[in-house]
């Protein structure tokens, strides 16, 4: 009986396991970074509309109300179906979204979902 008898089929396994990692890498991982960015200007859009509730213009101070901007920026959150927190005060509005992305190759070797977080802050700019 010959020793070297299974050892192609052994290497055989080990590439395709090899090709599929990096295919799941390449692409379970270009999906995470396009949901990271996709959850920053999310963020970012949420962030703008809240830090626009700017009050007491007429007495010439210009400030955010932060309840008006935090409830603004929760509804954008809301009406897109994103998950995320919130923090208003007088002079800026911060946005965290997170978002959920599935992995589909990298499944097969036991990575499972991942959650992507992106935080962006509007600041009121007094010219």
């Amino acid at each position: 009986m010959n020793r070297d008898q299974g050892l192609v089929t052994a290497f055989v396994i080990g590439l395709v396991m090899t090709f599929v990692v990096a295919a799941g890498l390449a692409v379970d991982g270009g999906r995470l970074v396009a949901a990271h960015v996709t959850a920053g200007d999310h963020a970012e859009n949420a962030a703008r509309a809240g830090a626009q509730e700017v009050t007491f213009v007429r007495l010439g101070w210009r400030l955010i109300d932060p309840s008006r901007a935090a409830a603004t920026a929760r509804a954008y959150l809301q009406s897109h179906g994103l998950e995320g927190d919130v923090h208003a005060d007088f002079r800026s509005v911060t946005v965290t979204v997170r978002m959920h992305q599935r992995t589909t190759l990298l499944q097969l070797v036991g990575v499972g979902d991942r959650t992507v977080a992106s935080t962006r802050t509007a600041r009121l700019v007094v010219a």
